[in-house]
């Protein structure tokens, strides 16, 4: 290997690392690696920006840009809070059926939606719910980070490397629904089954706080 080869190599390294550790802001750590790389001419201009095959897909930026602005504006609205309640209501306090019914509200949302983006939303209120219920809200928490990536395997916009993977390929969002929400259905199956298993034998139903989280608006 060329010592330019060593060189984009560590560059790389050091960028995933302060992606992972999060020493600075993974953005800037990405826009720094690819700025530095540039700048040793490990890469081009036209390589980067322009190429089909090694350049950036806009394709999937301006899709990604799009998604994140309806969820901006759905945060506004307050519907993801609202589905969180109606399910803690419609649950009756009763844990084990909060917690599925929490985990098929973010496998639903992430599918439509960028999953990065559903479970920071719906966390706060599973906070509130166990809150009132006094029950740890870790399994909650784990489970809907679980299901959020299994809902989001079903789309083409439901994360990131789907997009990638559709737009390198030529898929529609039709081709990746076909051919991927029948697994994520049974995959959802099966995690609610492991759930029960993990965490449902532990939950403890208390009428009393069923009777408080049946009053949050």
């Amino acid at each position: 290997m060329s010592v330019l080869s060593w060189v984009s190599v560590a560059v790389f390294l050091a960028a995933y690392a302060l992606i992972a550790t999060e020493k600075i802001h993974r953005v800037a750590a990405a826009l720094g690696g690819a700025g530095i790389m540039l700048a040793i001419h490990a890469t081009g201009a036209e390589a980067a920006f322009f190429s089909e095959h090694s350049g950036i897909d806009w394709n999937v930026i301006f899709l990604l840009l799009g998604m994140m602005i309806i969820v901006g504006v759905l945060k506004q609205t307050g519907v993801f809070e609202y589905l969180a309640i109606w399910a803690a209501k419609r649950a009756r306090g009763r844990p084990f059926r909060l917690m599925v019914l929490l985990a098929l509200i973010t496998a639903g949302a992430s599918a439509l939606l960028d999953n990065v983006t559903t479970v920071p939303l719906i966390a706060p209120v599973t906070f509130l719910v166990c809150e009132r219920l006094a029950i740890n809200p870790i399994p909650f928490l784990i489970a809907e980070a679980m299901a959020s990536n299994i809902g989001g395997a079903a789309t083409l916009v439901g994360d990131p490397p789907n997009i990638i993977i559709a737009s390198r390929g030529g898929l529609s969002f039709n081709d990746f629904l076909i051919h991927m929400a029948p697994m994520v259905l049974v995959l959802m199956a099966v995690f609610i089954g492991l759930c029960y298993l993990l965490f449902g034998r532990t939950f403890r139903y208390d009428a009393e706080r069923a009777a408080e989280v049946a009053e949050v608006e």
